[in-house]
């Protein structure tokens, strides 16, 4: 990146060969720049044009101490086009084709060296949905979403503290989510407000909770049914804390936070980590109980089906919650198995205490 106010010092391949006193092509070829102690590039590491900050070389070439650039980022900072692509967590081709275009950036790129950049701080104006003078907040079409994934809950609570009826449509916009991601964080973060007043306040009925956080009619449904999940959820952690302590205390397992997933058709699964087992990892689904697993990066996965047993894969009790010292006894016995167990779904709608 050029940092800010440091633009005037860019330096291309030829304005270094000339320096050098040696033609383009020799500069080339013998690559001068990759000698030890050479001031690094200024441009990011995948850009065609190369760029070098003119004070660092000359000071280089005249066998003095080099200049430090500054280290802290800044708002008039120039970022090229992957720089600026990593910035909004996408793709090069992706800024190109969606994003560098947008009203809220393209007045604001410019050339140094022949290389197209942006100002960090406009990057991250769109990013954040801000304003960068009068062009349209939100999300290109055809792009990805813009929020790193765990930021996401946050910025939709913040919609949800302006407005309780905030609608998917704003969500998308002021957030930069796709269709699809809104219509997940919404109604989750819906119920789980919802969860948090019914567990503060058990005499409450779920619609009654609802109503009184301001929610319309019209989502009412769909936040009811993403609360009844979520106090789910809530009342089968213990168990799969418990199960994970039991696991770590028989040197099965290192200690850990047990997190619970959603799968799709809201159903619970959870993951834990083995380390003193021949699997890497068991797996909690709602429906079927506890099973081994075949990876531990991604023991879950996404299969949301009943996974065949083989392959590494067993089912551990019959039960869908059994004690912990059945599953240990199943999980250290690698004679013991059971046959797939038949499906029990979660409970649907209704909401529970």
């Amino acid at each position: 990146m050029i940092r800010a106010g440091r633009r005037k010092y860019a330096q291309n391949s030829e304005e270094l060969a000339a320096a050098m006193g040696v033609t383009i092509g020799t500069f080339r070829n013998k690559q001068p720049y990759a000698d030890e102690g050479f001031p690094p590039k200024i441009s990011s590491d995948e850009a065609r044009v190369k760029l070098w900050d003119s004070e660092q070389t000359a000071a280089y070439l005249a066998g003095r101490p080099i200049p430090e650039l500054p280290q802290e980022d800044d708002e008039q900072d120039l970022l090229d086009r992957n720089e600026a692509a990593a910035e909004l967590g996408v793709s090069p081709k992706t800024w190109d084709k969606n994003y560098k275009t947008h009203p809220q950036i393209a007045p604001h790129l410019t050339m140094v060296k022949g290389v197209e950049h942006c100002p960090r701080g406009i990057v991250q104006a769109f990013r954040g949905g801000k304003d960068t003078g009068g062009a349209p907040k939100g999300r290109p079409k055809g792009s990805g979403d813009m929020v790193p994934r765990d930021e996401i809950p946050a910025r939709v609570g913040d919609l949800l503290d302006e407005d309780p009826a905030v609608t998917l449509a704003t969500v998308q916009d002021r957030v930069g989510l796709s269709y699809a991601a809104a219509a997940r964080a919404l109604p989750r973060l819906r119920g789980e407000r919802i969860a948090d007043l019914l567990q503060g306040e058990p005499d409450l009925t779920p619609e009654e909770a609802a109503t009184r956080l301001g929610y319309p009619t019209a989502v009412q449904r769909t936040a009811l049914t993403s609360a009844a999940t979520e106090l789910r959820a809530r009342r089968t952690q213990p168990y799969l804390q418990r199960i994970a302590d039991v696991l770590a205390g028989a040197g099965l397992a290192e200690a850990q936070d047990v997190r619970v997933q959603r799968l799709e058709g809201d159903v619970l699964a959870a993951a834990v980590a083995l380390s003193g087992s021949g699997a890497p990892a068991l797996v909690w689904d709602e429906r079927y109980g506890w099973r081994t697993a075949v990876s531990k990066r991604h023991p879950i996965g996404k299969e949301t089906g009943t996974p065949p047993e083989g392959d590494g894969i067993r089912y551990l009790s019959e039960h869908q919650q059994p004690e912990p010292a059945e599953l240990l006894a199943a999980l250290t016995d690698r004679r013991h198995g059971f046959q797939r167990p038949k499906t029990i779904h979660p409970a649907g709608g209704a909401l529970q205490g």
